[in-house]
Order: structure tokens, then C-alpha cells, then sequence
């Protein structure tokens, strides 16, 4: 049976890795230049922490993971009979795959609540796993690179994550991004204002999917939904907000002048979206988007999503929010926090695509032994020993091959040095050092080798 992997998941090569690691070092770096500390939580999580927490379409893509043993043994036989299986999932599994990273960490602050300085700043870089439909730039299985304060509902936070974002991209290469920005508060007053506050879920989940599905459909599932025809034609100039950010935010002013809890998003949002402009940015562009929902439950104000370079077909590489009740789920009340994400393999495709990677250095070893037999082995793998002490990377060809397979295999992994200790070098003690580079050749000692390779 040919071997094949889950669909939505990739194996990488040792270059796709280096890649990897090179934009995971980027961000981490950049994290902890702004003050964030890495914290780690378990790849699986009860069910009970994850359930409920990103609304039905989230729910649904959350992969569960059942329960050791005879799973059936405490199910129901009647709902098994029936075949209700979403009655029966919480009897056969108590454990799930963590959807993101936001959750996890809400539950580390309530359960460390004792251990932290507040406010946390904290970065955390792990895969999630989701029940989605494979597509390019989607899996089933990726990294999220997450920071999150907790402890502070000071706007100057969401300054400075419209900071970072900027501040990474601009150090991969990948200028103009767009971040684009909301409020929550503000997509309430708006259901507020149209009369549809009792679908506010309904209303953004639906908003949310504009640029992906289009104003009709948009429209065909929000009616769907119960909300009424008089409430979606007063939405109407949503769909069509063009201008300057601050054009949009005058008019988002008239619109919800009899929204208290509208105009309080406007307010936070005209403070980051000036304080941005005196701050200034390297090489993004700040984008207020009033049909941005993100149609997760826990966020309460500012909304955040990057879009990739224009020309580049690919779904967001970034976002997140304020969440400032998403620690009373787990019973910590009035802690606010607000954080970002970085989508790890979107990113990765979209400097695959501009070809903005640099040239990588694979890890190889500076110096290759070859192996004449196992007499002058042991004598190799001493000298070896003595090299890795001063951290020069060394190796000894595992077999006694044809010298050509050996040296083609030094020449395979661009390996800088050769070399040869036959019987007669061990019985000198002296080694033949090869540069592969030049072709030259030279007799030394194992102290001169060490000289020579450091």
C-alpha cells in the first residue's frame, strides 16, 4: 500500500524547515524586542475549555480526540442506535486538539493567575489544528505565532500590535501589507442602529465573509438567518465605504450619532488609528474596514486582519483582537486583553511566491573524515571529538565505501573540508586536509587541524 499522508497536513524538507525557522526567528525576535515572554500550553486541551468559545462554525472544525480504551463503554445506547452524533460526542471524547492559541492561554492566565505579573505580555509559537477544507494557503494542521497582553485595556496596546505587525513584515521583505482595522463595539451599534441587535452572532459572522463570497450572498445568508429585509437595506452603505480613514470614521460618527456603544468603538478607534499616523510606519498600510468582523464570539473591541501584498491571491497572514471578557468563561472576571496572530504557513507561501527567501545554509558539518576501515576510524572519530569540543562541526562517513561515493557525498552537502587518514597517516599521526573548494591539500597534526578549521 503506497505510504500518504492526512489531507490538509505536509511533510517539509530540510529547506522548507530552514525556511520555517527562519520567519518563526524573525517574529520571535521581534516579540521579545517588545517586551513579550514565550509561554507553551499542551497541544490538546478538555473539551470543556474549547467548546462554546468560537462560535458554531468554529465548534464544528474543532477535531476531538476520543477517549482511551472502550469509548463506547459509557454511550449511550439509544443515541448510538439513532445515530445522534453530536448528542454522543461529549461521552466518547473528553479531549480535543487546540483550535488556536487564544483560548489555551486564557485558561493559563486563570489557572497561573497567581504566578503572573500583570499585565502578562506573552508570545507563544505552537501548531493548532482545524476540521477545514484543504486549499491553498488553508490546512488542517499549522502554526500559529500568537502575543497577548492581558491586564490592560490601555488603546496604546493596540498601537503597538499595529507596530509589530509592521516591524516583522518589514523585516521579511514583505512590504506593502495592509492591516485592516474595526471595532466590535462598532458592528454592535450598527445592529444596534438597523434594529438586528438580537443577531449581532448572525450579523457578523455573515459580514465577516463579504470579501470572500460577495454583497448578494452576504445578503442571502443574513436573511437567512432571521434578519429582516428593512435591516439589510439599512446596511446598505456598509458594502460601499470608500475614503480616507478618517473620511470613513466622520461618517461612521453619522451613522451611529444613536449608538452610545457605536460611537465608543469610534472613539477607540480614531485614538489608535492617530496615534498611528504620528507614530508612523515602515513599510504597511493601516486600512479601516468597517465590514471586518471576524466572526469569532470572544472579541470586544479593536479587530485586526493583514492581507498580503496586492497581486498576491491568498487569505489573511495575520489578525486578532480585544477580548476583554474572554477570561470570565474560567472565571476570572474583568481581565482585558487583547492580541495578534501570525498565520506562520500563509506567510511562508506568500514569500514563496514574491521569492523573497534568502539563501539558506543547510546544517552540514565544516569537515568530512573519510573512512578507510575501522582501524583508522577509532583514530578519525578521536580527532572528531577534539574538534566538536572547540564547536566545529565534523563527521566521519559511517561505511568504508569507494572513495569517490564518499567524496560525492561531501560534494552533495557543500562540505568546506576533506579528510584523509589512511594507514599511513595513522601511522605518522597526522591527518591529509583536503579544501574542496581550491582542490589543495596539506599534512597536519590533529592540533594544527584544529587551527586550521576554527
Amino acid at each position: 500500500m503506497k505510504p500518504s499522508i492526512p489531507k490538509g497536513t505536509r511533510d517539509f524538507s530540510p529547506t522548507e524547515v530552514a525556511n520555517r525557522s527562519y520567519i518563526m526567528n524573525t517574529i520571535k525576535t521581534t516579540f521579545e524586542t517588545f517586551g513579550f515572554q514565550p509561554i507553551e500550553t499542551p497541544s490538546f486541551e478538555n473539551s470543556s475549555t474549547l467548546m462554546g468559545k468560537y462560535g458554531e462554525e468554529g465548534d464544528r472544525l474543532i477535531f476531538k480526540i476520543l477517549n482511551s480504551g472502550d469509548f463506547l463503554k459509557k454511550a449511550d445506547a439509544q443515541l448510538l442506535a439513532d445515530k445522534e452524533s453530536t448528542k454522543v460526542t461529549s461521552q466518547i471524547s473528553e479531549k480535543a486538539l487546540r483550535y488556536d492559541l487564544t483560548v489555551p492561554f486564557a485558561r493559563y492566565v486563570v489557572q497561573h493567575q497567581n504566578e503572573i505579573t500583570f499585565p502578562f505580555k506573552r508570545y507563544q509559537v505552537q501548531p493548532v489544528w482545524r476540521a477545514d477544507r484543504p486549499q491553498k494557503g488553508r490546512f488542517r494542521e499549522f502554526y500559529q505565532c500568537d502575543a497577548d497582553v492581558v491586564g490592560s485595556k490601555s488603546l496604546w496596546q493596540e498601537s503597538e500590535f499595529i507596530q509589530l505587525y509592521d516591524t516583522v513584515f518589514t523585516k521579511l521583505g514583505l512590504t506593502e501589507t495592509t492591516i485592516k482595522i474595526n471595532n466590535r463595539k462598532i458592528l454592535s451599534g450598527i445592529a444596534e442602529v438597523i434594529g438586528a441587535q438580537d443577531k449581532l452572532i448572525d450579523f457578523t459572522v455573515a459580514l465577516d465573509k463579504l470579501d470572500k463570497i460577495g454583497q448578494a450572498k452576504v445578503e442571502e445568508e443574513m436573511l437567512a438567518k432571521g434578519i429582516s429585509e428593512e435591516a439589510i437595506q439599512k446596511v446598505q452603505p456598509l458594502f460601499n465605504f470608500k475614503g480616507s480613514n478618517l473620511e470613513n470614521l466622520y461618517a461612521l460618527d453619522l451613522m451611529l450619532a444613536t449608538s452610545e456603544e457605536g460611537l465608543q468603538g469610534v472613539k477607540e478607534l480614531r485614538f489608535v488609528i492617530n496615534a498611528t499616523t504620528e507614530l508612523g510606519l515602515q513599510s504597511a498600510n493601516l486600512e479601516v474596514d468597517v465590514t471586518l468582523a471576524r466572526g469569532l464570539n470572544y472579541y470586544t473591541g479593536a479587530i485586526f486582519e493583514v492581507s498580503a501584498p496586492k497581486g498576491v491571491k491568498m487569505g489573511s497572514i495575520g489578525g486578532g483582537g480585544r477580548y476583554d471578557d474572554l477570561t470570565g468563561i474560567f472565571g476570572m472576571k474583568d481581565v482585558s486583553g487583547v492580541g495578534i496572530s501570525f498565520g506562520l504557513d500563509r506567510i511562508y507561501l506568500v514569500l514563496e511566491e514574491l521569492g523573497l527567501f534568502k539563501s539558506v545554509d543547510l546544517p552540514k558539518p565544516k569537515v568530512l573524515f573519510i573512512n578507510f576501515g575501522d582501524a583508522e576510524g577509532l583514530y578519525c572519530m578521536k580527532a572528531i571529538s577534539e574538534l566538536r569540543k572547540y564547536n566545529i562541526k565534523a563527521e566521519l562517513y559511517p561505511d568504508a565505501a569507494k572513495m569517490k561515493k564518499q567524496m560525492t557525498y561531501a560534494n552533495n552537502r557543500a562540505i568546506e573540508y576533506v579528510v584523509l587518514a589512511g594507514s599511513q597517516e595513522v601511522a605518522q599521526e597526522l591527518f591529509t586536509l583536503k579544501n574542496m573548494i581550491t582542490g589543495e591539500q596539506q599534512h597536519c597534526s590533529k592540533s594544527e587541524l584544529v587551527n586550521k578549521l576554527q
